[in-house]
């Protein structure tokens, strides 16, 4: 059951209310209350206050348990603007714009057991865990050996990969041109 709450013509602007609902959006209302508590910004008091209001209207209007809600979806989007005017230098006016959000909180019920999405994530791990605990053999692999002796046959076991050897490759010296060292290029002169 979805439970939606919305607060209109905050007197904050949208970018500054958002630092702060980007830290509660999917957490549990307790949790949630608790981070809006302890946050120093302004925007925390009336998001508090939005969501005490959301979790007040879930537990009386639909009887749900407030331990068992969390924050499905809050989103902030942008209101009017007020237009105020400021003088300047040499007769001139500027405008100033103090800009308002609009709230949108929904709650929704933690649900138990699986879900149509999880489903199909909780498929394909049992057949990633499936085709790891199939074990491959131990494969015998021939060690070349040095002059006058035998070659040997090393078992090899698996998930445990040899490291690969790699060429050595020549370090690029800096070239050197009428006794200065060249680090970087520069217009000829």
């Amino acid at each position: 059951m979805l439970v939606i709450a919305k607060l209109n013509y905050l007197r904050i602007a949208p970018r500054k209310v958002r630092l702060v609902t980007d830290m509660i959006r999917k957490k549990k209302i307790e949790e949630a209350q608790n981070i809006l508590n302890f946050t120093i910004k302004k925007a925390a008091k009336p998001l508090l206050k939005l969501l005490k209001t959301a979790v007040a209207d879930a537990h009386h209007n639909f009887q749900l348990d407030p331990d068992n809600l969390y924050i499905s979806k809050i989103t902030v989007d942008e209101g009017p603007k007020l237009k105020r005017w400021r003088p300047r230098s040499r007769g001139m006016a500027r405008e100033i714009q103090k800009k308002t959000s609009h709230l949108t909180l929904v709650l929704d019920e933690i649900t138990s057991g699986p879900s149509k999405f999880s489903e199909g994530k909780l498929r394909r791990a049992e057949k990633k865990v499936k085709k790891a605990k199939k074990v491959k053999k131990p494969a015998f692999v021939k060690v070349p050996a040095g002059k006058g002796k035998k070659e040997k046959e090393v078992k090899e076991i698996p998930g445990i990969e040899k490291p690969k050897l790699r060429p050595e490759t020549e370090t690029s010296k800096p070239k050197t041109t009428r006794g200065i060292k060249r680090i970087f290029r520069r217009k000829a002169f």
